[in-house]
Order: structure tokens, then C-alpha cells, then sequence
């Protein structure tokens, strides 16, 4: 007859129940022949009882209350003149006792789990006296264990994983069970463990609860991940024995135990020839069952006429061969290449090289395609001289395009007139001879960068550029021209062989070595005596060759005009910073030339000597002395007029740091110098006379 759980549990409470009360001699007060016991006034007699442990059985589910054991001390005579008293844990509350037999019972279900043993005290008195008879005796409820804990497993579920193709026996993950129950008494807490649900892949050791491969070779890319259920059974198993399941789920994780493979073996692809350069001409795969770095794989081009012109590459993310242009392609020279391309994996494992090779080879042919292309020039850039003094319609160049296609279209040309707004030049449509279409001027333009079209006669849209470059050669077409409009002004007694001016000229003609000048006097200008020219090839010196003038009546020449004798006095000068008003070299020269024993009234011979440079001493400092020296020899000459006269003002200037150096206060000066004469020159020197002169009034109102 089969019991089931709770039959079971009745059936070893009765057991227990009916073993507990056989054996009630030795839980009963017994007598002990080896401790005596004494009372007062008497003499000294054994002690008449010793207690043991008590047993009682848990989990008791009956209605009336669990006999626990009997208290009974050799006074006691059955005449009910003894009465036992209960005290300690659960005292009254779980165990009672009756006082006139020494019987304990127990009123509630006990749980070995909440509590395993209890502590009480008993003792026997005198009923009439309520005076011990016998010592009070400590003792021990102990709780019997019954299996009514199953085992429970506190981590589950489990996850677990274990490399793919591991062998036979590889442990993957270890799971326990606890029980509640006693594990010191019987088999209510030995449990085993066994596997109810994953067979045959795996297996678990009934013991240690470690879950180990069953099966070679499972395969990840078959069969990916396992649901495990796992037992616990108490009492070593047995029948009759509680249990607890867990789940745990296993997963293969993956090797490299599969090599790439391409899908087909040749692979063909279409690609226009005007396809620009690292542009993708395709994608392809080699298929790898693994994941991961197990299926990570590199592509490079082992063989092909395409080498050089093509590359392949790997796409990281999808493990995919990128396939691009390396060179342009030419449908005219190469109509096809064909690629040997080679798949490999990164990280071989050597466990699986008996598989095979872990790589795999495939043919990828290119079939280029034919594009209807713009014209090309045989040259990109062509350079072409012409004279500046060449006619209309002169033959400057030629350019060549031709129609780099199959079909060789005939090809017209034009100029791009954006690049020829004046249009200068024209061009043969047919055969690219460029001309000269207007007169050329080197000085307006020497260099001409125009743009050529070539368009083929069949598809005017395609259209090539050319460049051409034309440099205008230059002829000596540009007579000489003065640099500026000179005005120079000089004072009347300006000394003979002065420097007055510099004369530059220039050329809009450009030969090889430079120009080179030659100056000379007009007819008309060579009569005047007062003034030479020295021709220095490149710059002209006027000098001044006239007397001057000491305080003595003006005689006029009739035939004579006598503009040409006008020195301005208007012009003070900008002190030694002014390079427009003089010339600072001539001024530098003017020390070294002079004679200081010459008298500044008399015309020297003119002399033309080298001109030194002081370079290394400031202007400023050349200046004072020149003019110092010129004060103290105006100061020491009775014939020389004073040297802060008008003529001086022209090297002071605004600002000179020699200061102001004239002696002269206001137009009052003692002065011996009279420009009373200024007021019969004429109306053009009214004011100069009225600024200089001396008389009360003036010739002119």
C-alpha cells in the first residue's frame, strides 16, 4: 500500500507517538542510588529521582492533547498527598502538567523549525505543608524531527553557458539545495540531486548538484541554448522523500569552428567607365555560420588582370568585401578585368583545422561599360607667341581635340568668348588654326589665356576644354616719355653750376636689356645761355649758368621776354624733410663744390665734378653745418649780401631742427638789400613788392 505525504506524516507520528510511551521508564523520575538526598532534621536518605529529556514529536496534527511524558517522585504513596508543579519555557502556555499524577501533555502543534528543545524546571510538594519533598530538577523537551521540509533552492533560476563542440564531461554550472529539517537526525535533510528535464546534453551529479556536458560535439550554430530542470530529493531519495526543482538555462557560446564560404563562385558586374575614381564597383560576402570575432575575416585581390586597378577592403560592420576603383577606367583601352578574391578568417582556432581551410577563393569579373565622353585635347595647355605688329587674320597656332570614343565623331572648335571679351582672336572650326582677329597692343595686354571648345559634330553636348596661352611679342612701337610735368623754380642768384633739376624719362616699350636715353636742348631752348644740360644717359641735370644780380637798375630787353627770368619766391620749402621742394643731393655737393674764398657775387667757371655720398651722416647734420658755414661767410664778406635773405628760406623750412638761423627781425631790417625795384617789374610783382619794398607806396593799387 502506497501512503501519501500526510498519511506518511500520521503514520510516523504514531511511531513516534507509541515509541515515546514504551520507552516512558526512562523519562519518568527514577531512582539514584549514587546522589543521596537530605532533609532537615532527618537523616541523610538517596535522592529518590533524576531527570532525563523528554521527546515529543513535532508537527502533531491530532485533537486532544500530545502526551509528553510522567513526573513521579518515590513519596508519592497514590494517596494524593503529593502535588507536582510545572515551571519554565512554555510553562502553562505549550505544557501542562497534571499536579495530582505528574502527567505533561502538550497543547499546541510544535515546529522543530521554530524551536528544536525547551527548558523546564519540576518539583513535588507537600500538599498540606506545600513543602518540596523533593529538589527541584531541571529537564529538557526536546522536538523529534519530522521530514516536513522539502529542499528549496535559494539561488535558482540558474544561467549558465559553455563553449560550443566542448567534450564529454565539461562542468557548466553547480546548483544546491538546502532542507529545514534536522540534518543530525535521520535522512530528513540528505538530499540528491538528479536531472528531470535536458537529457541527453547534459547530466548532473547526484551529490554536488554539478551540471556537466552529456553529449560531443553540440554544435552552437544547430542548437544555441538548453532549458535544464534540476531536482533536489531529501531522505538520499528515497521513497517517500520530499523534493524541490530549479530551472537552468544553458547557453553554447560560440568557437570559430566553421570557415566563410562564398555563396556562388564567380560573381559579374556592370560599371561605366565615367565611374570616378574610389568609387564602390560592388559587394560581396563570404557567408561565416560563427559570430563575433569568430567571424571577422579579411578580402585581398591573389590574382587578375584587374591588380593595381581595383581594391578590396572590409566593411567592419557587416563583414562584407567593399570592392572600389583605383585608376580610371577606359572603355576604349580595357572593356573587362577579372579578380581572384580570397575571403580568410582573423582568428583561427587550431582545435578545428582539421575542418578544412578557413578560407575560401571566388572570380569577380568587371564588364566596363562604353560612356559617350566629351572631346580631349592632345595638350592641356598651349603656349603661342605673336608680334604685337602682327595683321589681322595672321596664323598664331594650332590646337587638336579628338573624340576619345569608339565611334571618333568629327569635332568643331570656338572660342570661349567669356575668355576673349574684345575678341582679339578668331578660330578655324574645323581645323582648330587659331588667328589674330584685331590689331594687338603688347602695352594693353601681353598675355592673352584664352579658353578653346571642342564639341563633337554629332553630340554637341559633350564638350572638352583647351587652354591656350598667347604672349604678345613686343616691337619698339612707344616713343620716349618724361616721367612727369616738371616745374622747377630758381632763385636769381643762384650760383653757376647748380644742380636745378633731374629729368627721368620713360618707355612703354620692353626690350630684353632696357632702354637707354638720350638727352639733348631744343634749338630753341640751346640758345638760352643761362642754363646747360648734362646728359647722363639716363637722368638730365639742368645747371645754372646765369649772373647774379646785385642791387642795380633792371634794363629790358624789348625782344626779350622776360618770363624766363622769373625765380618764385612762394614757395618756402618743407625744411630737410622736403624732397619736392629741393634736391638733397645737390644740396650735399654744394658743401664740397664751393671755394670758400670764391665771393658769392661773382659767377664761378662751371665745374662739374664727382659727387661724394654721405651716407653715413644724417641729413640733418649736413644741413646745419652747410648752412652755418654759408652765415659765417655772408657774416665776414662787406660784398656778399646777407645770407637770411629770401633765397635761404627754401633749405630752413617748417620744423628744422636748426632752428630759426636768419638775423633778419621784420621787413624793417637794417639791411642793405633793396627790393624797392620789385615795383617796377609790373603787376605780376605787386605783391612782393609790397611785402619787400620800401617806399611809402606802391607803383601799383
Amino acid at each position: 500500500m502506497k501512503l501519501g505525504k500526510v498519511e506518511f506524516c500520521h503514520f510516523l507520528q504514531i511511531l513516534a507517538l507509541f515509541l515515546c510511551l514504551s520507552g516512558m521508564n526512562q523519562a519518568e523520575i527514577t531512582r539514584s542510588r549514587s546522589k543521596p538526598y537530605f532533609q532537615s532534621g532527618r537523616t541523610r536518605t538517596k535522592r529518590s529521582w533524576v531527570w532525563n529529556q523528554f521527546f515529543v514529536l513535532e508537527e502533531y496534527m491530532g485533537t486532544d492533547p500530545l502526551y509528553v511524558g510522567k513526573l513521579h517522585s518515590d513519596v508519592d504513596k497514590g494517596d494524593g498527598s503529593i502535588k507536582y508543579i510545572l515551571s519554565g519555557e512554555g510553562a502553562s502556555s505549550i505544557f501542562i502538567i497534571d499536579e495530582n499524577t505528574g502527567d505533561i501533555h502538550a497543547t499546541k502543534r510544535l515546529d522543530r523549525e521554530e524551536q528544536a528543545y525547551y527548558t523546564l524546571r519540576a518539583q513535588a510538594l507537600d500538599r498540606l505543608t506545600n513543602k518540596p519533598v523533593e529538589p527541584e530538577s531541571e529537564f529538557v523537551i526536546k522536538i523529534q524531527d519530522i521530514n516536513d521540509n522539502e529542499p528549496k533552492f535559494l539561488d535558482g533560476p540558474y544561467t549558465a553557458g559553455v563553449p560550443e563542440m566542448s567534450p564529454v564531461g565539461t562542468s557548466v554550472v553547480q546548483v544546491t539545495a538546502t532542507d529545514a529539517d534536522d540534518p543530525t537526525y535521520g535522512n530528513s535533510a540528505r538530499v540528491v540531486y538528479s536531472i528531470l528535464q535536458g537529457q541527453p546534453y547534459f547530466s548532473v551529479e547526484p551529490k554536488t548538484g554539478v551540471i556537466k556536458t552529456a553529449l560531443p560535439n553540440m554544435d552552437r550554430e544547430a542548437k544555441d541554448q538548453y532549458l535544464l530542470v534540476i531536482q533536489a530529493k531529501d531522505m538520499v531519495g528515497q521513497n517517500g522523500g520530499l523534493s524541490g526543482t530549479t530551472s537552468v538555462t544553458v547557453t553554447l557560446t560560440d568557437v570559430n569552428d566553421n570557415p566563410p564560404r562564398f555563396p556562388r563562385r564567380s560573381y559579374q558586374y556592370n560599371v561605366p567607365e565615367s565611374l570616378p575614381v574610389a568609387s564602390v564597383v560592388a559587394r560581396i560576402k563570404a557567408a561565416d555560420a560563427d559570430i563575433g570575432p569568430n567571424a571577422e575575416m579579411e578580402y585581398k585581390i591573389v590574382d587578375g588582370d584587374g591588380l593595381g586597378v581595383f581594391k578590396v577592403s572590409v566593411d567592419k560592420d557587416t563583414q562584407e568585401g567593399i570592392i572600389t576603383i583605383q585608376k580610371e577606367l577606359d572603355f576604349e583601352a580595357k572593356t573587362s578585368y577579372t579578380l581572384r578574391i580570397e575571403a580568410a578568417n582573423m582568428h583561427v582556432d587550431p582545435r578545428f583545422l582539421s575542418l578544412g581551410p578557413f578560407s575560401d577563393m571566388t572570380t569577380v569579373k568587371i564588364i566596363v561599360e562604353d560612356v559617350d565622353e566629351p572631346p580631349v585635347f592632345t595638350s592641356r595647355l598651349y603656349s603661342m607667341v605673336v608680334s604685337e605688329a602682327a595683321k589681322v587674320g595672321t596664323i598664331i597656332g594650332t590646337v587638336a581635340a579628338h573624340d576619345p570614343d569608339a565611334s571618333n565623331s568629327p569635332v568643331r572648335y570656338s572660342i570661349d568668348r567669356n575668355t576673349d571679351l574684345e575678341r582679339y582672336f578668331n578660330i578655324d572650326a574645323n581645323s582648330g588654326v587659331i588667328t589674330t582677329a584685331k590689331s594687338l597692343d603688347r602695352e594693353t595686354n601681353a598675355v592673352h589665356n584664352i579658353t578653346v571648345l571642342a564639341m563633337e559634330s554629332q553630340n554637341p553636348a559633350q564638350i572638352g576644354r583647351g587652354y591656350v596661352a598667347i604672349t604678345i611679342l613686343d616691337i619698339n612701337d612707344n616713343a620716349p616719355e618724361f616721367a612727369m610735368e616738371y616745374e622747377t623754380t630758381v632763385c636769381e642768384n643762384a650760383q653757376a653750376g647748380q644742380v636745378i633739376q633731374k629729368i627721368s624719362a620713360i618707355d612703354k616699350d620692353d626690350p630684353p636689356n632696357g632702354h637707354q636715353f638720350y638727352f639733348s636742348l631744343t634749338a630753341e631752348a640751346a640758345n638760352n645761355h643761362n642754363f646747360t644740360l648734362q646728359d647722363n644717359k639716363v637722368l638730365v641735370l639742368l645747371i645754372v649758368t646765369m649772373r647774379r644780380r646785385k642791387k642795380e637798375p633792371l634794363i629790358f630787353d624789348e625782344e626779350r621776354d622776360i618770363r624766363e627770368n622769373i625765380v618764385r619766391y612762394d614757395d618756402e620749402g618743407g625744411g630737410e624733410e622736403d624732397t619736392e621742394a629741393f634736391d638733397m643731393a645737390a644740396l650735399r655737393n654744394l658743401n664740397i663744390m664751393r671755394d670758400t674764398k670764391t665771393r658769392r657775387d661773382v659767377t664761378p667757371e662751371i665745374q662739374f665734378l664727382s659727387r661724394p655720398t654721405f651716407k653715413s651722416i644724417p641729413d640733418n647734420v649736413i644741413f646745419r653745418e652747410f648752412i652755418w658755414e654759408r652765415l659765417k661767410e655772408a657774416d665776414v664778406d662787406p660784398c656778399a649780401p646777407p645770407y637770411d635773405s629770401l633765397q635761404t628760406y627754401a633749405f630752413e623750412g617748417n620744423g628744422s631742427v636748426a632752428e630759426s638761423l636768419s638775423s633778419l627781425d621784420s621787413i624793417s631790417s637794417n639791411s642793405d638789400q633793396n627790393y624797392d625795384y620789385l615795383s617796377d617789374w609790373g603787376p605780376r610783382f605787386k605783391r612782393l613788392a609790397d611785402m619787400y619794398g620800401t617806399g611809402p607806396e606802391c607803383l601799383y593799387s
